[in-house]
C-alpha cells in the first residue's frame, strides 16, 4: 500500500525522499529534523534539504526556533492546491501553445478565402483580434454588417479608422469619404474590402460575386507591410484632397482622371481585375 502513495506522491512532482518525509509528517507531527531522517530514512545528509524543499512548496509548515519543527499540509489541502496549479498550468500552455502555433503557422502563409460571407466572417475574425488600430477601405454595404464588431472594437481601446467609398457615418471610427467612390465603382466593376489588424495581418479581396468573391488572408510580412502602408498612403491622398482639391484638379483634371488614365494598360481607362 505504501509503495503505491509513494507512486502516487512522485506524480504529483515529489521526489523519494520528499514523499517519505511527506508521508511521515502524515503519521506523526510535529517532528524534528532529526526525527524525520529517523522515521522515514531519509539519510540525515539530505533531510534539511528535502524539508527545505518541500516548505518552499508550500507542502509542509514551519515552527521556528532553536530546534525547528515540521509539520504537513493536510492531505486534501495538498491535493486541491496541486489541482488548482496544474489547471493554471493547463490554461496557461493552452493559450500560450495556440498563440504560438497559429503564429508559427500562419506568419509564413497567404491563404485564400472563397465567398462574400467567408470574407466578411475573417474581416470580423481579424476585428476581435485587434487591440491597437484597424484600418479597413470599405463600402458602405460592407460597412452596415461589420459596424457591430467595430464599435466594439473601438469600445475597446482600439482605433478605429475607416476609408469609405459611399456615404459611411460613424460615431465611433475615423472616417475618410474617398473623393470619388462611385467612378472607382464603375471603373473597377466591383466592390472590394481591404482590412489591416494591428499592422499585424491583413484581409483584402473582392466582395461583390457573391459565392464567386475571393480575398486573401495573411500575417506574412511581405504582404502586410505594402498593403497597410498603401492604406495609409490613401490616407494621405484623402487629406492633401481635402485641403488643396482646387489645385490638385487644376493640373490632374477633377479626381485626378488624367493620372488615372496616365497609368491605365486599357483604352477604355477600366480596370479589368474582374473578367
Amino acid at each position: 500500500m505504501k509503495e503505491n502513495i509513494f507512486d502516487i506522491l512522485k506524480n504529483l512532482n515529489f521526489t523519494e525522499y520528499e514523499a517519505k518525509a511527506y508521508l511521515t509528517l502524515l503519521e506523526e507531527a510535529p517532528l524534528t529534523g532529526y526525527a524525520v531522517a529517523k522515521n522515514s530514512g531519509v539519510p540525515r545528509s539530505k533531510i534539511y534539504e528535502v524539508l527545505d524543499s518541500l516548505a518552499m512548496r508550500g507542502d509542509i509548515l514551519v515552527s521556528p526556533g532553536n530546534t525547528p519543527q515540521y509539520t504537513p499540509v493536510p492531505a486534501k489541502e495538498l491535493i486541491k492546491n496541486r489541482r488548482i496549479k496544474a489547471e493554471k498550468n493547463f490554461e496557461l500552455a493552452e493559450k500560450s501553445l495556440a498563440e504560438f502555433e497559429s503564429s508559427a503557422n500562419d506568419r509564413e502563409n497567404i491563404w485564400n478565402i472563397m465567398g462574400r460571407n467567408e470574407i466578411l466572417d475573417k474581416v470580423k475574425a481579424c476585428i476581435s483580434k485587434a487591440t491597437k488600430r484597424i484600418l479597413l477601405e470599405v463600402w458602405k454595404e460592407e460597412f452596415e454588417e461589420l459596424e457591430s464588431e467595430l464599435r466594439q472594437a473601438a469600445n475597446r481601446g482600439v482605433n478605429v479608422t475607416v476609408i469609405a467609398y459611399g456615404e459611411i457615418v460613424s460615431d465611433f471610427a475615423n472616417v475618410y469619404l474617398h473623393y470619388m467612390g462611385d467612378e472607382i465603382t464603375e471603373e473597377y466593376g466591383g466592390r472590394w474590402i481591404v482590412i489591416s489588424g494591428d499592422d499585424s495581418e491583413v484581409v483584402a479581396g473582392i466582395v461583390s460575386l457573391g459565392e464567386d468573391s475571393r480575398a486573401a488572408w495573411t500575417m506574412h510580412v511581405g504582404l502586410v507591410m505594402p498593403i497597410t502602408e498603401v492604406m495609409i498612403h490613401d490616407l494621405y491622398l484623402m487629406e492633401i484632397m481635402e485641403k488643396h482639391r482646387e489645385l490638385l484638379e487644376e493640373s490632374f483634371g477633377k479626381n485626378l482622371v488624367h493620372l488615372r488614365r496616365k497609368f491605365s494598360i486599357y483604352p477604355d481607362f477600366k480596370k479589368h481585375y474582374v473578367k
